[in-house]
């Protein structure tokens, strides 16, 4: 049996097992699916390949775009200033926390970074598992602002690291600035498009579609914002993300099913192919490294920590019972922290120890939180029924 086939048929049993051992032993699949890519690399049924490699990626930058797919820019235009000033601040203490316990500590520049970041790419999965309920909504949108604060300072932690401190890193810099002021740009000239000639929505998602349209406009619209990131030699993922806000903005009203459609392409089979390469990125051999184990532990309480300090601030909107779900689901910013990780490795930033301890911890933290949130939201929807059931 060749290498490819070994592990097209390897992927493929992950991919249709996972859900049922989910249910079975009361894990989310997220976990499972990672947990058993550890191991099919372990036992060798899963190896590097360019094309795994390939589709992993193009996982990632799927589950980047369903986080986009959450995000519908209007609405977040009318977020009030109270909430918009604490998402702010919330950053500012994850940052603030961040750059004390790694001056404290006396660990490396890197750390101030990689602590505080938020990704929201779990979050669709979340809200797939658990529904659209308050903690989810503002957690999207707490963590949307977090996000961009996140991209924003990987890429300026990716350009001094490939370029230190020089002209590239500033042209670096001022591009990505220069896409950020032309995409508020785009986004005002189609809405006042869309305003005056509402029918080019009917034209590009037709209600009567049997040519699958709106998927196709998707799916171009993914493509086109990776190729000018691409082009830009800026984070792909960012771009892959502002396709997801671009379609909720303008057509999510126009065919409320397209995200659900687009959802469901992804967590069948795409996004799911990205989870079992980032356990199978990992050697279990590397746990035998003397405190390499300690040290993933502590990076996953520091970060779980700072976040359950930083979600105080939303006491008043979540109560005392639930307020640090905010902070739980964004203790699990996976891709972005192994995206660092890598960088930092390949820069020599970090040694090979701080690498592997980046990654246990990203795995860990899923693992970890993913359990601590269903049991808290397990609790949380029993509470929310006894008082139905209570009589007045």
């Amino acid at each position: 049996m060749t290498e490819e086939i070994l592990i097209i048929i390897t992927i493929s049993l992950i991919i249709f097992s996972s859900p049922l051992i989910s249910k079975f032993i009361k894990l989310p699949t997220i976990t499972i699916e990672i947990m058993l890519g550890a191991l099919a690399a372990y036992f060798a049924f899963i190896t590097e390949h360019a094309v795994l490699e390939l589709v992993a990626e193009l996982g990632f930058l799927y589950l980047m775009f369903l986080a986009g797919l959450e995000v519908d820019l209007k609405k977040l235009m009318t977020i009030s200033n109270t909430i918009l000033r604490k998402s702010i601040f919330y950053n500012v203490i994850l940052f603030s926390l961040s750059a004390l316990i790694a001056i404290y500590l006396d660990l490396g520049l890197i750390f101030i970074v990689v602590l505080p970041l938020i990704s929201i790419g779990l979050l669709a999965a979340l809200k797939k598992e658990y529904g659209d309920v308050d903690w989810i909504k503002l957690s999207i949108t707490v963590g949307l602002i977090g996000e961009i604060v996140s991209i924003f300072a990987l890429t300026t932690v990716s350009a001094a690291l490939e370029f230190g401190i020089n002209i590239e890193f500033y042209k670096t810099m001022v591009l990505f600035i220069a896409f950020l002021v032309s995409m508020l740009f785009i986004y005002k000239l189609f809405h006042n498009l869309i305003w005056w000639f509402p029918e080019i929505k009917a034209l590009l998602m037709p209600e009567q579609d049997h040519q699958e349209q709106d998927i196709r406009v998707s799916m171009a619209i993914f493509f086109l914002m990776i190729a000018v990131m691409m082009a830009l030699h800026l984070k792909v993922a960012f771009g892959a993300f502002i396709a997801g806000t671009f379609i909720t903005t303008f057509f999510e009203k126009h065919n409320n099913k397209l995200s659900h459609k687009l959802e469901h392409f992804g967590f069948g089979w795409l996004v799911p192919i990205f989870f079992i390469s980032v356990g199978a990125s990992f050697e279990l051999d590397a746990l035998l490294q003397d405190g390499l184990l300690v040290s993933a532990i502590l990076i996953v309480v520091a970060m779980v920590g700072i976040r359950f300090v930083a979600s105080m601030l939303f006491i008043k909107e979540m109560g005392w019972n639930k307020f640090f779900m905010i902070g739980f689901s964004h203790s699990m910013p996976i891709t972005l922290l192994i995206a660092v990780a890598t960088l930092a490795y390949h820069t020599h930033s970090i040694t090979q120890f701080y690498y592997y301890a980046f990654i246990l911890a990203a795995i860990i933290e899923v693992l970890v939180v993913m359990i601590l949130i269903r049991i808290v939201a397990s609790f949380l929807k029993n509470s929310e029924k006894k008082k139905v059931k209570k009589p007045i």
